[in-house]
């Protein structure tokens, strides 16, 4: 059997790690505890989490795409390369 240590965090720090275990719950659809969401955070760390990993994860519609990409088309519009 594993031996079991005591750590001290912030109330602030708890109440992050619940909301992380709270959002493991629902993905797994089974209770999850605080030392099982360190774990994951630890896995996390481990794998090196890019940004691309968040590909396919924005939901949004086709109007809010219309309206970035003519803010992005205004944006270059506006843009003049620095004079050398």
């Amino acid at each position: 059997m594993t031996e079991a240590k005591a750590i001290k965090v912030s109330k602030e720090t708890y109440a992050k790690l619940c909301e992380i275990a709270g959002e493991l719950q629902i993905k797994l659809k089974r209770p999850v505890s605080i030392e099982e969401a360190m774990k994951y955070l630890i896995r996390l760390r481990g794998k090196g989490v890019k940004i691309t990993d968040l590909a396919g994860s924005w939901k949004i519609s086709d109007e809010e795409i219309k309206e970035i990409e003519a803010s992005i088309s205004e944006a270059w519009k506006k843009w003049k390369p620095p004079e050398l």
